[in-house]
């Protein structure tokens, strides 16, 4: 008897790859990991569902699909990647407090010392670091060449002083990769460096900021006579900013994946079609929406490291930094818009309740939580500044 011959679905890559990541995903996204996923507001969801669904991807060998084989990743293509990533937005899972798999491991494995990966990559992988990013201050925002947290060198330890804002997650993290000036130069991008700090070092605070939408999200840090070992440091003494623009474009070109808008679309859909009195105006904007994720899709799959973003092409990631956060802010408005402000501004008080009006509350949260998505990693001026310094003639 002739074997049956293979169909389109048994030899398509995609649908074979996509038949795997179904699978995992219906055993792994049990349900209170599905509901933390839908009630996400910010960067990443609740910490004990996205710690619990890092140990489950680790454990599959997927929680770092970027990363090389050889350094514990899956090893995936971009397509893989953005498959995945799209899969476990239509399945609701928990968005990860994923920093150090994002940007730094990434870092480590291009720039770091074999005692830097040796230490930092197995336990990013693990989930047993989670790391903050200590790059803003006070007066220093998208303008980072501004930093004036100092370090002075003391034998082989630097001394830290100064203070950080608007630092996502740092309550959370044990570890923070932070820029610090150790010189003053006729350049401001000059004397920067770039420094790996433990957060339990003694003279450490952090002070809690909570944002619009009454999350805890985000944090101010401040640091008096802050012991960092030399050995601790990224590159250089004073080429801080060329790693910092590293890790930058690492981050710009995942900051916001269309997976994360997705996400909030997929709400806005479905409180749409649920809807018996929904305003014509709104189903338009609605598709519209969904035209412009799909081009915003496209489009990531076309310039993501491993596509056709070239190395150190910072016109690339500024360009999907700044699609995806502003249609990221849109399509949060329409989902307010299409649940009703009126059903309920304040989510404190439905934080742990269902139905229409929780919806409403949690999508005009969601809206108030994407306000800084056009600031953060950047604003949309300065991503605009990168785009057109390349594209438009120099006189």
């Amino acid at each position: 008897m002739l074997a049956p011959c293979p169909t389109a679905v048994d030899t398509d890559p995609d649908e074979v790859f996509l038949a795997e990541v179904r699978g995992f995903l219906a055993e792994a996204l049990t349900p209170d990991l599905r509901e933390a996923g839908r009630r996400t507001l910010g960067v990443h969801s609740d910490i004990a569902a996205a710690k619990l669904w890092h140990q489950r991807l680790h454990r599959r060998g997927w929680i770092a699909p970027g990363w090389p084989a050889a350094e514990g990743g899956a090893g995936w293509t971009p397509r893989q990647r953005f498959l995945f990533d799209r899969e476990c937005a239509l399945n609701d899972a928990p968005v990860l407090f994923a920093g150090g798999i994002r940007s730094l491991g990434p870092l480590i494995i291009e720039m770091g010392t074999p005692m830097q990966k040796a230490r930092y990559l197995p336990a990013i992988l693990s989930g047993e670091d989670l790391w903050a990013q200590g790059f803003s201050e006070p007066g220093a925002g998208s303008d980072l060449a501004q930093v004036a947290t100092k370090a002075e060198r003391v034998g082989e330890r630097y001394i830290v002083n100064g203070s950080k804002i608007w630092t996502t997650g740092a309550h959370l993290s044990n570890r923070m990769f932070a820029l610090v000036r150790t010189a003053t130069e006729d350049k401001p991008q000059k004397g920067l460096t770039f420094l790996l700090i433990d957060m339990a070092t003694p003279g450490l605070t952090v002070s809690p900021i909570i944002t619009l939408d009454g999350e805890h999200e985000l944090n101010a840090v401040f640091f008096d006579q802050v012991s960092v070992p030399v050995a601790n440091r990224i590159g250089e003494e004073g080429q801080g900013w060329a790693v910092a623009k590293r890790l930058m474009l690492l981050a710009r070109s995942n900051n916001t994946p269309a997976a994360l808008v997705r996400r909030v679309y997929q709400r806005a859909r479905t409180a749409a079609l649920a809807s018996d009195d929904l305003e014509p105006g709104l189903m338009s904007r609605l598709v519209a929406a969904e035209i412009e994720l799909t081009a915003f899709e496209q489009a990531e799959l076309n310039l993501l490291p491993g596509g056709r973003l070239r190395d150190g092409d910072n016109t690339s990631s500024s360009l999907l930094k700044l699609i995806g956060s502003e249609l990221h802010q849109r399509v949060a408005e329409l989902a307010m818009e299409i649940t009703g402000t009126a059903r309920g501004v304040a989510l404190e008080p439905f934080r742990d309740e269902t139905g229409r009006l929780a919806d409403g509350a949690r999508a005009t949260a969601k809206h108030f939580a994407t306000r800084a998505a056009s600031i953060y990693s950047g604003s949309s001026e300065t991503q605009r500044n990168v785009i057109a310094g390349v594209l438009l003639p120099r006189g």
